[in-house]
């Protein structure tokens, strides 16, 4: 018998009910679609994020967002504003968006093992005086990502406990694994790893914002 034939599959809800359990009592009431104290004080600490779209077909994207505590602003009650910074321009998120304006964020704020859960819909705007409310040493974000919440709940902890993120003395050596440089060159191919770890670099220096 193969692997395959021999695995136990969940092929329905009714079966992921059954193989689950039901949802605990707090986890069941605890979503809400709006943005209270709590979740707003959540995201002022928080200096990074984990931004979820799909594109019409429902292929996902995930990408990382990250800048000073409380980058993201929250406008009111209903609505946040995340700004955009200057990167490699695939903009695969974005894209997503032009076709499918549901997205989904996780916020992190080092130290504290539950997150933030906030899912909605966004658009994305580029007004100049939107984009200048957001500059950092004179330059305005690139654009502002509007979201208007549908889903805001606390995540508990047990995957960053479980995981001692934040515990450095869990922390696997860096040793022997390649810089982003030198992975590029080797799965690219046609630059050497010193060629591609420089425009690595230049980058960072030169676009970080």
């Amino acid at each position: 018998m193969t692997f395959e034939a021999a695995m136990t599959e969940i092929c329905s809800i009714e079966d992921l009910h059954a193989h689950y359990g039901e949802v605990s009592a707090l986890a069941a009431r605890k979503e809400f679609n709006h943005l209270d104290r709590h979740a707003r004080e959540f995201i002022a600490r928080s200096p990074f994020l984990v931004m979820s779209t799909a594109d019409a077909e429902g292929w996902p994207d995930a990408s990382p967002k990250g800048d000073a505590p409380g980058f993201v602003t929250v406008e009111d009650d209903r609505h946040l504003l995340l700004p955009d910074r200057p990167g490699n321009n695939r903009v695969d998120g974005f894209k997503n968006l032009m076709t499918n304006p549901k997205i989904g964020l996780i916020f992190f704020v080092p130290s504290v093992d539950h997150t933030l859960r906030v899912n909605g819909h966004a658009r994305l705007l580029t007004d100049p005086a939107i984009c200048a409310r957001f500059s950092v040493n004179g330059k305005p974000a690139r654009a502002v990502v509007k979201i208007a919440t549908e889903q805001v709940f606390f995540h508990c902890g047990k995957a960053l406990i479980r995981s001692r993120l934040w515990k450095p003395e869990a922390w696997q050596p860096t040793s022997g694994l390649a810089t982003l440089g030198a992975a590029l060159a080797d799965q690219i191919g046609g630059m050497s790893s010193g060629d591609a770890e420089a425009k690595v670099q230049e980058s960072i220096r030169s676009r970080l914002y």
